[in-house]
């Protein structure tokens, strides 16, 4: 070093101190500081999504169709037990809650159902959380029980299954109404 040369490890601050840090993030309309006017200053109040790859639109419904096909099996074979292969209205309610409860239960315990565990998906929490709770997960599938309404449902839940589809390909996070409804939940590949 020559002379003039300043080493800030050696010396301490430099002559006139360190410029002031910048100012924290202007509070949310929640108060709390973050940009945006969204609480924690992101979409929903909830950081990104943890790493890794969404989980598209083509891989989502090979799985939500593979499940589909084993609640099918698991309705039909109740009715059976049941006597009720004649009743739609039945019929009807076996499908549509064995669904919901399928799912919830898969989603809340594994973070998968066994058609995303087979083609490499998870679904996780509102900030990364490794899975969604009972709540995140019940309303993300509340969809699912719309079969259950007499007649319409069917029709109901063809519709639902039309607005998600369109929601998730039109997000760059590839999150649907049902995910935003949940509070940010996220399918994820890998």
């Amino acid at each position: 070093m020559t002379t003039g040369d300043y080493d800030p490890n050696a010396y301490g601050p430099p002559p006139g101190g360190y410029p002031p840090p910048p100012p924290p993030p202007p509070p949310n309309q929640y108060g709390q500081p973050g940009y945006g006017g969204y609480p924690g200053g992101y979409p929903g109040g909830y950081p990104p999504a943890p790493a890794g790859q969404p989980g598209g639109l083509g891989l989502r419904f090979a799985a939500r169709l593979i499940d589909g096909v084993i609640v099918g099996i698991v309705a039909f074979l109740l009715a059976l037990i049941f006597h009720a292969t004649s009743n739609i209205l039945v019929t009807g309610l076996f499908s549509g809650v064995l669904t919901f409860v399928y799912f919830v239960a898969f989603e809340v315990t594994q973070g998968w159902t066994p058609a995303k565990k087979i083609l490499g998906l998870s679904v996780h929490g509102p900030g990364g959380a490794p899975k969604p709770t009972v709540q995140q997960s019940a309303i993300r599938n509340s969809f699912t029980l719309l079969s259950v309404i007499p007649y319409l449902g069917g029709l109901l839940a063809f519709i639902a299954y039309i607005v998600i589809a369109v929601t998730i390909n039109n997000s760059p996070t590839k999150q649907g109404k049902h995910d935003e409804l949940a509070g940010g939940t996220q399918v994820v590949k890998g």
